[in-house]
């Protein structure tokens, strides 16, 4: 069943399916990739950056890397289309951050688990109450 959402762009009220935009942004983004595409396949400007892109084609980067994100804009077919790590800001080509940032993370998620398993251990063994029979 569908259910009513407000659009993340525009904020208009539409009957959501498995978009967070409305059916009129939706186009509107599709309009902006056929323009990014169309100037990406011509053999001069698959070098372009996604600055450059953004120049030439008045897409906003936020759309520009969304669309790389998807997978819809390959940096395989099109080497510089890469953006900045959520973290560090180092030039990355899929995902949120790059591999040395997840590394660090898991690594400071482990030391975490480790410290709270440590905790719960000393917790349980301040609560245990010993019982000697003599009175």
């Amino acid at each position: 069943m569908l259910e009513l959402a407000n659009c993340v762009r525009c904020g208009s009220v539409f009957a959501r399916d498995y978009r967070d935009i409305c059916p009129n942004c939706h186009r509107e983004e599709e309009r902006s990739f056929q323009m990014v595409h169309q100037y990406l396949r011509k053999r001069e400007n698959r070098q372009a950056t996604i600055q450059q892109i953004t120049e030439v084609t008045t897409v906003p980067e936020s759309l520009i890397i969304k669309f790389v994100r998807e997978k819809r804009l390959q940096p395989s077919q099109f080497p510089m289309l890469s953006y900045s790590c959520r973290s560090c800001s180092n030039q990355i080509t899929e995902g949120e951050m790059c591999t040395d940032c997840k590394d660090n993370m898991r690594k400071e998620l482990d030391v975490t688990l480790e410290l709270d398993r440590k905790r719960e251990t000393a917790k349980a063994n301040e609560q245990r109450v010993y019982y000697n029979g003599n009175r």
